[in-house]
């Protein structure tokens, strides 16, 4: 006879996967506007900047700034303040910015 599937630790587990993808989805954008200087800017002005982004329809102007952060992962677009050094491949470390062995 076949075990019956735990439906409720089965939620759980994908409850708790789910809130720990949002936690690092979080701290990564922290470290993103952290490495790119953002994090000097007023709460405000980095907020109302965020939702201009957020908004603009201007295919061009995207375009644009997408270009200007791949420079900028790519450590063509001038120097992070305060980011992390030698970062690889334009990705923020999953692991929170610890030191690899």
């Amino acid at each position: 006879m076949r075990k019956p599937r735990d439906f409720d630790s089965e939620l759980k587990a994908l409850a708790d996967k789910a809130k720990a993808l949002k936690e690092r989805r979080v701290r990564q954008l922290g470290e993103l506007v952290t490495a790119c200087g953002a994090d000097a800017l007023d709460a405000d002005l980095l907020a109302g900047a965020l939702l201009h982004a957020a908004t603009v329809k201007d295919a061009a102007t995207k375009e644009g700034w997408r270009k200007a952060g791949s420079a900028f992962f790519h450590g063509k677009g001038g120097k992070p303040a305060g980011g992390p050094v030698g970062q690889q491949s334009g990705t923020l470390p999953l692991d929170g910015g610890a030191a690899s062995a």
